[in-house]
């Protein structure tokens, strides 16, 4: 049976509905935006090898993400889905997943979650998480799953660094693995993520 990996991608939050209009009426745009991406978290199956199985779902309206949207679609995704699973979290879609596992008991059995560049809070970050707020305790998260790993680039400028030491005060077991000058890890290629799923 192959290994199961679910990829959970980063989304953008605003207050309200005005201030999402806003955004996209001054947003600037390029063609090189509107261009396919080739990301890691695109390639991470090929890259991972025949004995894994990598599902990068569509989160439900990423450009103004709403946490009960996403909620219902990850229930759905997760009841088809089999034990022992591998989650990852990819900014937006790291806090998601801490704020999920923390508030709601899943029915599957988790090996390991990992969260990349996910805030904790919206201190020191331009968006507001609004209703993606994680709560005061993330014992249930770290109870349900085997372990879980922190990534982090001291150079992200759009989750402050300080994040990541603020879930290892909760998250005390936690493994943080840094990294100087990866941004918000928006790369072609992440052999060290490949290599750690590998290990799990």
């Amino acid at each position: 049976m192959k290994q199961q990996v679910l990829i959970i991608r980063g989304g953008e939050t605003f207050n309200n509905y005005e201030d999402y209009i806003s955004y996209l009426k001054n947003r600037d745009i390029s063609l090189d935006k509107l261009k396919i991406k080739k990301g890691w978290k695109n390639r991470i199956e090929s890259d991972l090898g025949e004995e894994f199985e990598v599902f990068l779902p569509e989160m439900p309206n990423r450009r103004n993400a709403r946490y009960l949207e996403w909620k219902i679609w990850f229930e759905k995704i997760i009841s088809i889905l089999d034990d022992n699973l591998i989650l990852l979290g990819s900014s937006l879609g790291g806090i998601f997943l801490a704020k999920y596992l923390s508030e709601n008991k899943i029915s599957k059995k988790i090996k390991a979650v990992i969260l990349v560049a996910a805030p904790f809070d919206d201190s020191n970050n331009e968006e507001s998480l609004i209703d993606f707020k994680l709560p005061a305790s993330l014992s249930n998260f770290s109870k349900q799953c085997e372990s879980i790993y922190l990534i982090q680039s001291k150079d992200d400028t759009l989750v402050s660094f300080d994040q990541v030491e603020k879930y290892k005060e909760l998250l005390p077991k936690a493994k943080i693995i840094i990294f100087e000058d990866r941004g918000h890890f928006s790369q072609e290629n992440f052999p060290e993520i490949v290599d750690l799923i590998k290990e799990i």
